[in-house]
């Protein structure tokens, strides 16, 4: 089993304002398919930005063979 942490579409569709939750997925599964675990969230909508994540359960998920995506690896990068 491959798991990838990446974006998953979540909130509002009216006016294109959407939200993202931060989720470990199996990396064969479609964009909003069944996730294995919510790790936090992203808002760009928000200024600035609304960003949190539970960096532990990451760290746990990439001892596991988890792979970032580039847009999650860049995320967390900025918030160091």
């Amino acid at each position: 089993m491959h798991v990838m942490i990446r974006l998953q579409k979540a909130g509002k569709t009216a006016n294109k304002r959407y939200n993202y939750r931060i989720v470990a997925i199996q990396k064969s599964a479609s964009r909003n398919g069944r996730n294995l675990e919510i790790l936090g969230y992203y808002d760009p909508a928000k200024r600035p930005a609304a960003f949190s994540v539970k960096k532990e359960r990451v760290d746990y998920w990439v001892s596991h063979g988890a792979q970032l995506s580039d847009t999650v690896r860049s995320l967390i990068k900025a918030k160091k």
